[in-house]
């Protein structure tokens, strides 16, 4: 029981720490420029891929094998892609828009992170419950991947009247729920091997769905010539170091 605890306590530092420092940068300096977030979330989609293909997918498959893999991955591809369709995920809005419409983007932000904040958590649980390094390079991860969005989440609220103290409370706020899913995952894949691999298969669906729907497009669409991409090669190179620790 005291690891399920531990992963929860790890999935609630990596939520609310990634996304409140990256909340926190943008109040206190302003909206990054495009290049800043363009390489990092591509850093970020290249990490997170680099863990699912290297890490997450090749334990499962060595746990339960290759059909619960996969079932798991698309389990975990499809119950993110449905919460995406339920909660869209809302990036940054024009500058022209009115100091309303700042605040609503803002708030609108903050939630869909926080409801896609669940499945990350459930990511960083299962990891943990299969080994505490496996745990911890997945927190470590997604507190990256974090950043951006908290970022994104601030930078309207910021043009929107909000306070710095108060846009940081909020992205930190944002990241409460991936305690939630890092303990539910903790749970889950405690029970059976079985159960375990279709819990990291599923993460890393999860995981590679959010990688493909905003990391990377958003990585490319605020591309300063090819920064995006080579934050993702970045990304993939760190995720490779991380994991086998060279």
């Amino acid at each position: 029981m005291q690891h399920i605890w531990n992963a929860t306590l790890l999935g609630l530092a990596a939520g609310v720490l990634g996304t409140g420092f990256g909340a926190f940068l943008t109040a206190a300096s302003g909206t990054p420029k495009r290049r800043t977030l363009s390489t990092l979330m591509g850093t970020a989609a290249g990490v997170m891929l680099s863990i699912v293909f290297l890490d997450l997918i090749p334990e499962a498959i060595e746990i339960g094998g290759v059909a619960q893999t996969v079932g798991g991955f698309l389990l975990g591809v499809g119950a993110t892609g449905i919460m995406d369709l339920l909660i869209p995920h809302f990036h940054f809005v024009s500058e022209d828009c009115k100091q309303n419409r700042f605040l609503k983007a803002g708030l609108l932000t903050g939630i869909g992170i926080a409801m896609h904040n669940l499945p990350e958590g459930l990511a960083i649980g299962a990891g943990y419950a299969h080994g505490n390094s496996l745990g911890l390079s997945v927190a470590l991860t997604i507190a990256i991947h974090n950043i951006p969005e908290g970022m994104a989440m601030a930078a309207p609220m910021c043009a929107g009247g909000v306070g710095r103290k108060q846009s940081t409370l909020y992205g930190a706020l944002a990241g409460l729920p991936m305690a939630l899913g890092a303990f539910v995952g903790a749970a889950i894949g405690d029970i059976s091997n079985g159960m375990l691999a279709v819990s990291l298969a599923f993460a890393g669906g999860a995981m590679v769905f959010i990688t493909a729907d905003e990391l990377i497009p958003d990585a490319q669409e605020f591309a300063d010539g090819h920064s995006g991409t080579f934050g993702i090669v970045i990304g993939i190179l760190a995720g490779m170091l991380l994991i086998y620790g060279y």
